[in-house]
């Protein structure tokens, strides 16, 4: 990561007169590279924090975040080309480690770089309340960038400097994280950041492709867990060597990593507190694990700063492939509002609440203070539970019971997911396959496909028929494809829009509990001439998926035959039970129950049955009477095909189906 110096012209130079030679050498030195400091020597040396601003003003000290300085020193390391910290609050990390190591490639390692935020806004935040306060207040910063007036040079989000620039986006913008190469990555608080950017893949892994072109490139991530199973940084700390910042204890001199365990308080004899109960939280201390001799605040700060000197600090507990891993929790905090009895008082408040049903208070106390990803507890049926409930009936084959037949469709950027599910009384279904078709649907032609193009197959998949054990064949009968990536909305309408009297609809999810399952759509997205809304256009529907993946997952644990039961086949492909658990309900951040996908986990078997549901509630399905039912089983029974589109190729396209 380092800049080529520059040279002298030397025929240019042997020929210039004495002063323009001057001009030459004043030119070629200030060219020059400052000299070479690493980002901890950078910081010591340049960084002022105004007071006021900071909670402590005045040079910058590593002894306030001792922990922060081997983070650094592994950012300009060499052989490290990801560095990656598991984080609570309170550690310092924005100011310590993203600010420090901007300031130092700007002033001596200038380079492109991309800093992704889970919003925009959170971008504009860093660059206002972080960011520009540090370059305003440091000169060797102030000389090369300027950010006291707006240009395109110097906007919220993006800072041109000599040799170099900075691009802050957000991850729910696929335009902005896709579009520019850099040297150094940065990623804050990658467990907020979206998953699938408009249906284009993890925004995560879209910036570590940007910086693919650079050998010697860098990529840094930082942030707090959630929840276990579905935290991005959990899983980015699983392959690294796993660091901990290990103590010593200043009686017995043996060190280890402070762990919230090992904190202890006194109890009063009597409850004395509504909140606290006997709890006495201004007694807490820490207990050493060797010897148990407690430490106070004081004397923790004090072991936590010279662990370092002592020989001690970081050390991994796993081999290094060139990913350095730090565990931090904010018992390494030195700052006032992490002190003992503060986060003690903290945890009992939180206790309280988790006993009277609230656990929202404990999750952000595991996550924010212990730095650790909270274990959710669930009924929801295991991977293995529900491979032993598949029935042995073959793929593209309906059971007796299945009178119905719907398909929901995912389009992704570089595949589309299909699932065909057959309805019986009582919304009883039976999936009768699951598969994806690989290649590029915005390449295709949507409305009419040409012969072997994607669109062309999805055609023949949804027009194949369906073998019922009648011996007759079944057809789908509606169709639901989700629109709601943003790149190829457009496509979908298009590839809809011919095929809506076969009751195909495009759809948008809408994760929200008071949305319904189905409900008419209102808006066209056509117009006429005159610029209003066409009468007889294009009308997406919103699926109300919350309600969807509550009503599915409280199906899944139904075992047996009967109403809402749901049933696949023994033989389908192997990821197909993993998918559908691939998402469970669990509280944000802000306490809202939301339903989140597992990181690095696919989830498009699950939103395909969700569409597939969506289908079914257009047919009515849901509210046919035992007279309706009996009707559609006589016309099964008599060979009638269910208003069947043309007739189609002999048997569905060969599906990849990984091995489970």
């Amino acid at each position: 990561m380092s800049s080529p110096v520059a040279e002298r012209p030397p025929a240019q130079a042997a020929e210039a007169s004495p002063a323009m030679a001057y001009l030459i050498d004043e030119l070629i030195s200030s060219l020059q590279p400052p000299e070479r400091l690493s980002i901890v020597e950078w910081a010591e040396r340049y960084r002022w924090l105004p007071p006021g601003r900071a909670a402590i003003g005045g040079w910058w000290s590593w002894d306030v975040t001792p922990v922060l300085r081997g983070i650094a020193n592994a950012i300009n390391d060499p052989a490290v080309r990801r560095v990656v910290c598991r984080k609570s609050a309170q550690v310092g990390w924005t100011d310590g480690i993203i600010n420090n190591t901007l300031g130092w490639m700007i002033d001596t390692s200038p380079m492109a770089a991309i800093a992704m935020f889970p919003k925009e806004q959170a971008g504009k935040d860093f660059s206002r309340e972080k960011f520009e306060p540090m370059v305003e207040s440091s000169g060797t910063l102030r000389d090369k960038l300027d950010i006291r007036s707006r240009s395109s040079e110097n906007t919220q989000t993006y800072k041109g400097f000599l040799g170099g620039f900075l691009k802050l986006v957000g991850s729910n913008s696929s335009s902005s994280v896709k579009s520019t190469s850099a040297r150094l990555g940065i990623v804050e608080e990658p467990d907020d950041c979206n998953v699938n950017i408009r249906g284009q893949g993890d925004s995560i892994k879209l910036i570590e492709e940007r910086l693919k072109t650079f050998s010697d490139a860098k990529f840094l991530i930082g942030g707090t867990p959630t929840v276990r199973g579905f935290s991005s940084i959990d899983d980015e700390i699983s392959q690294s060597n796993q660091q901990r910042f290990h103590v010593p204890c200043h009686e017995c001199h043996d060190a280890a990593p402070l762990k919230w365990e090992h904190v202890h308080w006194d109890k009063a004899s009597a409850p004395w507190h509504e909140i606290y109960g006997d709890n006495l939280p201004d007694t807490a201390r820490y207990a050493c694990p060797s010897c148990g001799v407690l430490w106070t605040d004081e004397q923790r700060i004090a072991n936590v700063c010279r662990a370092e000197s002592a020989g001690h600090g970081w050390k991994a507990n796993a081999p290094f492939t060139g990913i350095a891993g730090f565990d931090l929790n904010e018992l390494y905090s030195t700052f006032s509002e992490s002190r003992m009895p503060r986060l003690v008082a903290k945890f009992l408040g939180a206790k309280r609440e988790s006993e009277r049903g609230n656990h929202g208070a404990m999750i952000a106390f595991v996550n924010s203070t212990l730095g650790e990803s909270w274990q959710m507890q669930t009924d929801a049926p295991t991977e293995d539970r529900l491979w032993e409930r598949a029935l042995d009936y073959t793929p593209w084959h309906a059971p007796q019971g299945a009178l119905a037949i719907t398909a929901g469709v995912d389009i992704q950027h570089d595949r589309i997911a299909i699932e065909i599910v057959g309805w019986g009384r009582g919304e009883e279904s039976w999936v009768i396959d699951a598969q994806e078709i690989v290649g590029e649907p915005l390449k295709g032609r949507p409305a009419h496909p040409v012969d072997g193009d994607i669109w062309w197959q999805l055609d023949r998949v949804l027009a194949t028929p369906i073998k019922h054990a009648s011996g007759i064949d079944l057809y789908v009968q509606a169709v639901s494809v989700d629109s709601g990536d943003g790149a190829t909305t457009e496509q979908v309408y298009e590839y809809v829009r011919v095929r809506k009297s076969m009751r195909y609809m495009a759809i948008k999810g809408r994760e929200d509990p008071a949305r319904e399952i189905f409900s008419r759509p209102s808006q066209s997205v056509d117009v006429t001439k005159g610029g209003k809304a066409a009468r007889h256009g294009l009308r997406p529907y919103i699926v109300g998926t919350h309600r969807a993946k509550d009503l599915f997952f409280g199906r899944l644990k139904l075992a047996g035959h009967g109403p809402g039961r749901i049933h696949w086949p023994r033989d389908i492909r192997g990821d197909f039970i993993r998918q559908l658990l691939a998402e469970v309900k669990f509280p944000g951040r802000g306490g809202k129950l939301t339903y989140q996908k597992k990181a690095g986990e696919p989830n498009e078997f699950l939103d395909c049955y969700i569409y597939a549901m969506h289908a079914a509630r257009r047919l009515k399905l849901h509210t046919m009477t035992d007279e309706g039912w009996q009707r559609l089983e006589s016309s099964v029974r008599q060979g009638d095909l269910l208003n069947a589109p043309k007739p189609a190729p002999a048997a569905p396209p060969a599906a990849t189906a990984p091995p489970r």
